[in-house]
């Protein structure tokens, strides 16, 4: 069948079980997280894109970005193996994305890697 291939999203999950993007999603309103849900979505079908939708931060860390309606919110992620690891949700409150934000990403995928077999 003709299309393009979809990456399929994972949450990064922490030896100690816990999700942190689902979490962070999970307690924002129900507006924001469908936003952040289609916007992710959007990614997952038409990687690779650029700006305005994703941008590249450092090394395999790439940022969804998704505009709310008094916010902007970021989902930090990487691909790899076909997939797009969903690693850290903020609410942006600066211009830039700040360094210990891209740089937990940036940890959280290092530990994805090291679990996956």
């Amino acid at each position: 069948m003709p299309g393009q291939q979809k990456l399929n999203a994972v949450f990064y999950r922490s030896r100690s079980g816990v999700e942190p993007v689902r979490d962070w999603l999970k307690g924002l309103p129900k507006a924001d997280r469908k936003a952040i849900g289609e916007d992710i979505a959007y990614v997952q079908f038409k990687w690779p894109i650029g700006k305005p939708r994703i941008d590249h931060l450092r090394g395999s860390v790439w940022e969804v970005r998704t505009t709310l309606d008094n916010r902007i919110a970021r989902t930090l992620f990487a691909v790899a193996h076909g997939q797009m690891v969903l690693l850290h949700g903020f609410i942006k409150k600066t211009q830039r994305t700040p360094g210990e934000e891209i740089d937990l990403a940036i940890k959280r995928f290092k530990e994805w890697q090291h679990g996956e077999t």
